[in-house]
């Protein structure tokens, strides 16, 4: 959250820190196969189902993100190229390191490695990339339509709900040809193109919804409801071909995007030890997220088989918490030695736009700051 301008915002780096939490739980929970909690279980204590269904972070990442370059480009104008560099640098040191490690993993376990060099060539458009980087791949086709987005925002407030409704449209679409949308809108930009563009639209009302704790805890406490129902139901793997994907990723977008800007526009952030080490975990999130992988599983197992039993899914949150915390460490040292370094090389790409200047002969927002 700290962008090469300087400016450094504590409170998303909470909510990103939130966000790593709920997909590490998921998978120390879960594991790749409903170890130690089965798929089907489903908590008593209904919030509890955005950790049993923990991959809705992403979801969280995702909206995080729209909302962030909105607050960090308002009323300004963008050097596109410039942009485009420092997310590479952002994204692809740590990224690459991550694909060669898996692939010297693969390899001393005697695999052949024509495919999977062919499924990360592929990742550049589909969701292929190891250790979660699919998510990646998304995050990059959301920087080649920033520009439209950025123009939109000039024109009106809310011609973003224009791509929502495209966008809704077009899964609905893809369901009635294929009976089956859950991989496009879980895995690619025609579903998380909603919560992108959802998280930015919410910046611009962020005023309306600071200090609205009632709007926020209802949305929030309805949205986990409505998890509870769809954890209930079978959960993420018993609903692949349930219509409900045409609209999900729209309704993970709005819950977020509203508890996001509530959060970031209605308290003032202490810097106390607790509030300053949750940031360091947002800091560290984007390591944690991709390195979490290589352990998470290990770890549920090792407590399982030779501490205690993790068959309650309440205790097995807990030891997902400490292991999460465990994870500072590591993402300290790829954050230092891996990201660091790239990070000083990035180009300021923002400047700001003078009412009287305000893009009226430009098409689209021209591209100059960095994250």
């Amino acid at each position: 959250m700290r962008s090469s301008t300087g400016v450094h915002y504590i409170a998303l780096d909470h909510v990103r820190a939130l966000a790593a939490f709920m997909v590490f739980s998921w998978h120390f929970t879960h594991g790749a196969s409903g170890f130690p909690i089965p798929f089907a279980y489903t908590p008593a204590f209904f919030p509890f189902a955005v950790l049993d269904e923990g991959h809705t972070g992403v979801a969280l990442f995702m909206t995080l993100s729209g909302y962030l370059f909105a607050k960090l480009l308002d009323g300004k104008r963008i050097r596109y190229s410039a942009f485009v560099w420092n997310r590479v640098l952002r994204l692809m040191p740590l990224l690459v390191v991550v694909i060669l490690v898996e692939g010297i993993r693969l390899f001393l376990h005697g695999i052949n490695l024509r495919l999977y060099v062919w499924s990360v060539l592929r990742g550049v458009l589909y969701p292929t990339l190891p250790n979660g980087g699919w998510s990646i791949t998304v995050e990059f086709h959301y920087y080649l339509i920033l520009p439209l987005f950025l123009w939109l925002l000039s024109k009106s407030r809310l011609l973003p709900l224009c791509i929502v409704a495209i966008s809704i449209a077009s899964r609905a679409l893809l369901y009635q040809v294929n009976g089956d949308i859950s991989g496009w809108a879980y895995a690619s930009i025609v579903g998380r193109i909603d919560q992108f563009a959802l998280g930015m639209l919410v910046f611009q009302f962020r005023s309306s919804i600071a200090g609205k704790h009632l709007l926020a805890v209802t949305t929030i406490v309805g949205f986990s409801a409505c998890y509870w129902f769809f954890d209930a139901s079978g959960g993420i793997y018993q609903n692949l071909k349930s219509p409900l994907w045409i609209v999900l990723p729209t309704l993970e977008a709005v819950a977020y995007a509203v508890g996001i800007a509530w959060y970031d526009m209605s308290f003032v952030h202490p810097l106390n030890w607790a509030s300053k080490f949750l940031a360091r975990i947002g800091e560290y999130s984007y390591s944690i997220y991709l390195l979490h992988f290589f352990v998470v599983f290990d770890a549920a197992g090792f407590v399982h088989n030779h501490i205690m039993r993790l068959d309650n899914f309440y205790v097995a949150c807990l030891w997902s918490a400490v292991f999460f915390s465990l994870m500072v460490i590591p993402g300290y040292v790829s954050f230092r030695l891996i990201e660091g370094p790239f990070l000083k090389l990035r180009k300021t790409y923002v400047r700001t736009v003078a009412p009287k200047e305000t893009c009226v002969s430009d098409p689209l927002p021209q591209i100059s700051g960095t994250t």
